[in-house]
């Protein structure tokens, strides 16, 4: 795995809020493809199937669990040279391990989520919102 990036110091940034309901894995899908173009990081890229998997799995996850807590949740995308990241961001309190549910829930969405991040040589990084009522999962890849 590679130490962090910092992902507040790279250049590119694109933000999209969409509605926590089932249609949004669709809209989250499809705006990173935009997104993934305008950067330009084709299609093809090899990073690119597995990242949107991974944000599919993120933004379902949301949608899923945080919906309760808030009618929102909000995708940041960001770029900059050799490194893709994006985060998918809620309202709810709880705070994922995805490293750990690697052992203690092999087969779930997070484990999937992490085990891909690894493979990939990315990182994945859950932070809290100030009060503590939210998270973004921050995943980063090499490109």
């Amino acid at each position: 795995m590679r130490d962090e990036v910092r992902v507040e110091v790279l250049p590119y940034r694109h933000v999209l809020s969409v509605p926590a309901l089932g249609s949004a894995v669709r809209v989250v899908r499809q705006a990173a493809e935009l997104v993934l173009v305008e950067c330009g990081i084709g299609l093809c890229h090899p990073a690119v199937g597995p990242a949107l998997l991974i944000l599919a799995e993120l933004a379902t996850n949301a949608v899923r669990h945080a919906a309760q807590a808030a009618s929102l949740i909000t995708v940041t995308f960001a770029h900059g040279p050799g490194t893709l990241a994006f985060a998918v961001h809620d309202r709810h309190p709880y705070q994922p391990a995805p490293y750990a549910a690697l052992a203690t829930a092999p087969g779930s969405g997070l484990a999937l989520v992490a085990g891909t991040v690894m493979e990939l040589g990315g990182t994945v990084t859950v932070r809290a919102d100030v009060d503590g009522h939210g998270k973004a999962v921050w995943i980063t890849l090499p490109l």
